[in-house]
């Protein structure tokens, strides 16, 4: 007995053909969406973990000043005595002023020099390159307090003690904003430094009117950092200013004696310390971003 084996019509192979493959593209979305959905579930947690503090901070400066130590989540009823307190106690006001003052100095100082320094890097040859590049690095890995005692003995000499000038001068050229800026300025297009030179151009010109425009982003990201970095400073403002013109970090710190921590005034003063930097990250965030993704070219 012989069996024929009868081939399904095409139309029907075709027709399951079709079902397989949708199937199969389902079962890749969904998975696809509940990858896509943990993603945001950590990135929540992450997230909630990193603004936990900063609301624990504000909301202990809200409370009563008996309630500093409560641990409820919620400070109610809401009270600004903390506040109140911190402005008449401290010249927070001027402090905050010197603070600002100094930050911008420092982080326009840094790029400037980063800006220059990463130029003469990334776009000359030279002699010693390699070495000056080392050096920088090197000096990036020393700790500052290993210089502390000698950068005082200078300031001193230089009669700046007490002053927004004696925090600054010490730390006019950062290694890392230069070691950044270099990054950044290897990956810039040598088509348009070539053709801004054969338009006549000059260095300096090209630098000014070619690259740094073209840099705004990475220029912004670094010189949050730099602002950040210099408004978190703490040892070396200590050493150098007075009390009565300090600067908004020390002006904190003093309300932790050993007589007794007042808690609520501590957060109370932390809380306007942080102000004006969330202030300036939320108005120049995107430019972070785009420094990181883009390479700092627009």
């Amino acid at each position: 007995m012989t069996f024929v084996t009868v081939a399904p019509p095409a139309s029907v192979s075709g027709t399951a053909n079709r079902v397989q493959s949708r199937s199969e593209d389902l079962a890749v979305g969904t998975r696809r969406r509940g990858g896509v959905a943990v993603g945001h579930i950590v990135l929540v947690v992450l997230a909630v973990f990193s603004i936990f503090p900063v609301y624990w901070m504000f909301a202990t400066a809200l409370r009563a000043p008996e309630d500093a130590l409560d641990q409820t989540l919620l400070p109610w009823p809401l009270s600004f005595e903390n506040f109140a307190y911190v402005w008449n106690t401290i010249p927070i006001a001027g402090m905050l002023l010197n603070t600002f003052g100094m930050a911008l100095i420092l982080s326009v100082a840094q790029l400037l020099i980063a800006v220059l320094a990463a130029y003469g890097f990334a776009m000359w040859d030279f002699v010693g390159k390699k070495a000056l590049m080392f050096l920088f690095i090197g000096s990036w890995l020393v700790p500052f307090q290993v210089t502390m005692i000698p950068n005082y003995v200078l300031v001193s000499q230089l009669g700046l003690l007490g002053t927004v000038g004696g925090v600054v001068i010490p730390q006019l050229a950062g290694a890392f904003a230069v070691l950044l800026m270099v990054q950044h300025m290897r990956a810039f297009p040598r088509e348009l430094i070539e053709a801004s030179q054969l338009d006549g151009r000059s260095s300096w010109s090209t630098l000014w009117t070619v690259v740094v425009p073209n840099m705004k982003p990475a220029l912004a990201a670094l010189g949050i950092m730099a602002f950040i970095s210099a408004w978190n400073e703490y040892l070396w403002p200590a050493l150098i200013m007075r009390q009565g013109n300090a600067l908004i970090q020390v002006g904190v710190r003093s309300f932790l004696t050993a007589e007794g921590d007042n808690w609520g005034a501590t957060m109370a003063a932390a809380g306007l310390a942080c102000v004006p930097v969330l202030l300036i990250y939320v108005f120049l965030q995107r430019y972070v971003v785009d420094a990181f993704v883009r390479s700092g070219l627009k």
